[in-house]
């Protein structure tokens, strides 16, 4: 069997740091407002939910595994926004916004 000719690439990661970044703030803004209304002050939950967003960010560039989940959040997430979007679209275009 011989060789293929063409040069061999390396796999390239499907999400961008932004991405992952954007979805750690989404999830640490979700933290933030519920222990905000559920358990503690303002400053508290602020403070642990910034400490939240910083560990998972920090832990996604060091580990696969967090990576990969936090690639998959953030799948979830933007599909629920680009649903709303098109839902939001869709009832604009019915009335002729």
């Amino acid at each position: 069997m011989s060789a293929p000719n063409e040069p061999i690439t390396p796999r390239t990661r499907a999400g961008s740091p932004v991405r992952r970044i954007a979805a750690a703030l989404i999830i640490s803004g979700i933290i933030f407002v519920v222990l905000w209304l559920v358990a503690f002050s303002m400053i508290t939950s602020l403070l642990v939910s910034a400490g939240l967003c910083a560990v998972v960010v920090a832990t996604s560039t060091i580990s696969d595994i967090v990576e990969m989940v936090l690639d998959a959040i953030a799948a979830v997430i933007f599909g629920i926004f680009a649903a709303i979007a098109a839902v939001l679209a869709a009832i604009f275009a019915l009335f002729g916004f």
